[in-house]
């Protein structure tokens, strides 16, 4: 199968690499001329992480991306999702094409999800679905496995998606809940935030309650947008936790602990936009969401982190469920 990728950065690159090296697809890797993932590999087939196949074909042409290959696989940045379904919509005829979403995030502006900005703006000429689910580069480039989720809104595209992308590396589940799935693989990152602040006050023992309450919070709100509550307790969501609250690796957990110490971070965590996102459903679905609002309130209302996490566990005594 031939297969585009858009986007090199850490994940784009890393499907790259996976579909070519351990699934032998025919892979194209479109990057911006002027991004400095695209420069490096033009220079040296490397990033930090991984060495491009000599049979990956590299580009700076879109056009050539997309008239390459029927699957096109993408991985930019959330927040640039519409903007970048406008410019292709009104630049390429992708009539008959798939798209497989591997971002992690809702636009922030909105509350919107992915696949609901993909209809908006370039309708149903063409097919989506999404692959979510815990995986950090780092531990599949040195081969330790994962499992993960390609859903759609057609079980047969989800199947042939899955079989093409499947291995013993990543074992694919079939999601057949795209609210769910897409909410919660986006709203795990701001747990992954509050975990980091729950580590940069070295309360790691919270972070069981964490996971419990959080997924418990989550699922809530995919219910009451008309998902199964039952799949934020699948791979999308808390599944993703260990790799997304523990992980050395994960770029949100990092950043909430840093913030919390008041040392700067260079690059902006996905779950910090998704929080915004986050508070407008919240409102929109009446659904509260305590651990959410925290960080919220810690990132952009000027709370004092201490005592605003210290207020999560304080909260008055009842039944759990």
């Amino acid at each position: 199968m031939k297969i585009s990728v858009i986007g090199c950065g850490r994940w784009g690159s890393c499907i790259a690499w996976y579909l070519a090296t351990i699934k032998h697809h025919q892979v194209v890797l479109y990057g911006r001329s002027t991004s400095s993932d695209y420069q490096h590999f033009t220079q040296t087939r490397k990033n930090d992480y991984l060495t491009l196949p000599d049979t990956t074909d590299l580009t700076d042409d879109l056009h050539h991306a997309v008239t390459a290959s029927d699957v096109l696989v993408v991985s930019i940045g959330a927040q640039g999702f519409r903007d970048f379904c406008r410019d292709l919509n009104q630049r390429e005829d992708v009539t008959g094409k798939t798209f497989v979403l591997c971002m992690k995030g809702l636009e922030s502006g909105t509350g919107k999800r992915l696949t609901q900005i993909f209809r908006e703006e370039i309708g149903a000429k063409a097919q989506v679905a999404i692959w979510v689910g815990p995986g950090h580069v780092q531990d599949f480039v040195s081969g330790r496995p994962s499992c993960m989720v390609i859903g759609s809104d057609d079980i047969e595209l989800t199947k042939m998606l899955a079989g093409a992308c499947n291995s013993s590396l990543i074992r694919m589940y079939y999601g057949q809940d795209l609210i769910g799935c897409e909410v919660g693989a986006a709203a795990k990152n701001v747990m992954g935030l509050a975990a980091g602040m729950l580590d940069g006050y070295d309360c790691p023992g919270l972070k069981g309650a964490l996971m419990a309450r959080g997924a418990r919070e989550i699922s809530r709100l995919v219910r009451a947008m008309g998902g199964n509550e039952l799949t934020p307790y699948g791979l999308s969501h808390l599944g993703d936790y260990q790799a997304t609250l523990f992980s050395a690796y994960s770029h949100n957990r990092l950043y909430g602990e840093r913030f919390v110490r008041g040392d700067p971070m260079d690059k902006l965590a996905d779950g910090v936009d998704t929080c915004k996102a986050l508070m407008r459903l919240s409102d929109s679905y009446g659904v509260e969401l305590p651990i959410c609002q925290a960080v919220h309130q810690i990132l952009f209302e000027g709370a004092s982190a201490a005592e605003t996490l210290q207020g999560m566990f304080d909260r008055e005594n009842k039944l759990e469920f």
